[in-house]
């Protein structure tokens, strides 16, 4: 087994206790269940973690090198259209987010935030690395998911997060894993130790089928 499969593993048996048993369904903002996390959101106070948006018929990874943008999976033109409506619904549902919003650099995350947020808007870290190009920081990686996760957000604003969904599965569980987190959702988290309260999943801008691809 990979050491990052096996580290993966094993912080998967360390969460067990606290994760949901099943996988939690992403909804719609037309759902009752999407009115209710939208009105939360409303609020302020919360995490927003977004996955990058849609990838469908796009090439795998294949150097895993940051800035390598041709080596990597890129988001898809329904993808790039998807970033924006992603930063259209939140404004439309006066969704206030704080800033700077907060991206991965592997490119289908940062440029999922510039689209939706603005270039201007973004500040990109390392925290929000893919596991993938985590490298020997893996367990670093996580501890800063599960930081930002957690950490304090100032009411009338929301943390707004994106990047990868495997990191996502290995801090929270299974409950997020398979179906659970489409490409383009968001887990909306109240921020509280130690890796933040799973409230629900949000499908700002759906497209049928996305988040299911070949890589």
């Amino acid at each position: 087994m990979p050491v990052r499969r096996l580290i993966a593993a094993l912080f998967l048996v360390f969460i067990a206790s606290a994760a949901i048993a099943q996988p939690v369904v992403p909804v719609t903002g037309d759902s009752a269940e999407g009115r209710a996390l939208i009105e939360r959101l409303r609020a302020g106070g919360l995490v927003l973690f977004f996955r990058h948006a849609d990838t469908l018929g796009m090439k795998c990874d294949r150097t895993f090198r940051i800035g390598d943008r041709d080596g990597q999976r890129n988001i898809s033109a329904a993808g790039r259209e998807q970033s924006r409506r992603i930063g259209e619904e939140l404004r439309a549902r006066d969704i206030r987010i704080a800033s700077p919003v907060l991206a991965g650099p592997v490119f289908r995350a940062r440029d999922t935030a510039e689209l939706a947020f603005g270039e201007s808007n973004v500040r990109v870290t390392d925290d929000l690395i893919a596991d993938d190009y985590a490298g020997g920081r893996l367990d670093a990686v996580l501890t800063a998911h599960a930081r930002l996760f957690s950490e304090p957000v100032a009411a009338g604003a929301n943390r707004v997060l994106v990047g990868h969904r495997t990191p996502a599965i290995m801090v929270l569980g299974e409950s997020v894993a398979q179906r659970a987190f489409p490409e383009g959702s968001a887990l909306v988290l109240e921020p509280v130790p130690p890796r933040g309260r799973l409230l629900g999943i949000w499908m700002p801008a759906p497209i049928e089928g996305a988040g299911f691809h070949n890589c």
